[in-house]
């Protein structure tokens, strides 16, 4: 069978792997350019890695499951670096469709071994080893992450583009979204919109700059003061941008 829909169609992209376009949201899952499976590494688990890999325990708000690669691509780093931390992984998903359809998705030979995680979160939406719990929730993400108070060690905001699906992108959200964080969490996005940041930045957030070879700089939010990164003057962008406004409800 193929994954080809009236709604989706996959797309081949620039590092090899295969990504999608919805046509309900006009968009790519992922940039073509900076490549599904690279985008999903760079762009949120090597950055919220760099800081959260030490603990034996790392519970993850994945938004939103999608093609499942933000997923996927933490387990495979998980593997490939040999980690022995427990991943608890939560992930809401619109597009109960989409989720059935993935079982005929082209995946990267990356995510070869992890076949068999991928059919059974087709037909259960849930999957559960030694070290690794996944749960995905069928349903509005507003409503799934207001279950959730103090858990989250990593939010991975990986939602369609704010001028797509700007209800996750407002200031009441990133509140919600806070409310799940543990103190020290960290939020990595491909989004480097100053309205984005500025939501971030009006519920607390420190901003910073994840920058690399070969892809394109993304965000990096947390209350807590990271060394890691290089740090975002709000005031100061704020300043010159005396008009901007964040998305709001």
């Amino acid at each position: 069978m193929s994954f080809n829909t009236e709604l989706h169609q996959m797309t081949l992209s620039d590092d090899g792997s295969y990504t999608a376009y919805s046509k309900e949201y006009d968009e790519h899952y992922h940039s073509t350019k900076d490549g599904a499976l690279h985008e999903s590494l760079v762009k949120h688990v090597h950055p919220a890695f760099k800081i959260k890999q030490h603990l034996k325990e790392i519970n993850i708000l994945d938004i939103c499951f999608g093609l499942g690669f933000n997923t996927l691509a933490t387990i495979y780093y998980h593997k490939k670096n040999s980690l022995t931390c427990k991943l608890n992984i939560y992930s809401p998903e619109l597009d109960s469709a989409l989720i059935k359809s993935l079982k005929n998705f082209t995946y990267p030979k990356e995510f070869d071994e992890f076949k068999h995680i991928v059919l059974k979160l087709c037909e259960t939406g849930a999957y559960q080893d030694e070290t690794l719990h996944v749960e995905l929730f069928v349903g509005d993400a507003r409503e799934y992450i207001r279950n959730f108070k103090d858990k989250f060690d990593i939010v991975y905001q990986d939602a369609f583009s704010p001028s797509k699906n700007p209800t996750l992108w407002t200031k009441e959200y990133f509140s919600d979204i806070k409310n799940t964080m543990k103190k020290d969490g960290i939020l990595t996005t491909y989004s480097m919109a100053l309205a984005t940041r500025l939501a971030l930045y009006e519920n607390s957030f420190n901003i910073y700059i994840n920058s690399g070879e070969g892809f394109r700089d993304a965000t990096v939010a947390s209350m807590s003061e990271l060394k890691e990164f290089l740090h975002v003057d709000m005031k100061h962008k704020i300043s010159c941008n005396p008009d901007v406004k964040s998305l709001r409800d």
